[in-house]
């Protein structure tokens, strides 16, 4: 469900330059890593009587949930940018099947983002769709069968012979 809305994105660049700003080096008008926030008027060429680059306009998006979805974190980009969306998805399902609380799952959560350096502000809300906490999920085999041909196996060899030496 999620899109980033990082300058750098195709979609925000256009609608940035359309709107008289510019990226530079991954930063809306060479001073802020975000394209939409509720605050930062206050930068010089963010925000005119016309709009401006600098949108705090949402992106809304609808989606019927279903008994399989669980959960839905809401971050700033202080937790983005040192989370990949799986990878905190991952973090908060461990987390919740621990404890089944999402307010200590969020906290859990800026937690982690501290560990992992994060540099910028963060806010955090982990909401539950459901009551109990998330099933242990158990992955699939794989179904491909792994092999070398000959030649990969004499190529493996040697690498393995040379190495010995």
């Amino acid at each position: 469900m999620s899109r980033d809305h990082k300058p750098n994105c195709n979609r925000e660049r256009r609608r940035i330059e359309a709107l008289g700003g510019s990226v530079y080096d991954g930063y809306l008008n060479g001073q802020l890593n975000v394209a939409r926030a509720l605050g930062d008027w206050h930068i010089e060429g963010m925000k005119d009587a016309n709009g401006g680059p600098l949108s705090a306009e949402p992106e809304l998006m609808t989606a019927d949930l279903t008994e399989e979805d669980e959960f839905l974190i809401i971050g700033c980009d202080g937790l983005w940018d040192v989370f990949r969306s799986q990878n905190a998805v991952d973090f908060a399902r461990r987390r919740l099947q621990e404890h089944n609380d999402p307010a200590m799952c969020s906290k859990d959560l800026v937690d982690e983002a501290l560990k992992r350096k994060s540099e910028d502000n963060l806010t955090v809300v982990v909401v539950c769709f459901q009551s109990n906490a998330p099933p242990n999920l158990v992955a699939p085999r794989a179904r491909v069968r792994r092999s070398f041909s000959a030649e990969g196996l004499r190529e493996l060899q040697s690498l393995l012979d040379g190495l010995g030496n």
